[in-house]
């Protein structure tokens, strides 16, 4: 089962989030495979609400937890806290997992 990364920024660290966004990209372009989806989340009127959403594709929440702490974003201290969340793929693009 993939696990679910829920990250939370630190208040007021929205400078920090934009200086390394070109990092953070080019990160998740790197490591694309292992996603299932990933982005930030926003509030209603489109907005950075701080903080982003990761489905990684692995059965191992050592390997979901390292890739967590690899990311810039991570690496610079950006996050107050990180959930890592084991998750059962029931459906994902209009496909149903379940037996």
């Amino acid at each position: 089962m993939p696990y679910i990364i829920e990250t939370f920024d630190k208040p007021d660290h929205q400078a920090m989030r934009q200086s390394l966004r070109a990092e953070h990209l080019a990160f998740l372009a790197e490591h694309a495979g292992r996603l299932l989806a990933c982005g930030a989340k926003l509030n209603d009127d489109g907005g950075d609400r701080g903080g982003g959403l990761y489905i990684v594709d692995t059965e191992d929440r050592a390997e979901a937890e390292a890739l967590i702490a690899a990311d810039p974003f991570a690496r610079a201290g950006l996050f107050e806290r990180v959930l890592v969340t084991r998750w059962r793929k029931a459906y994902l693009g209009g496909t149903c997992y379940l037996p």
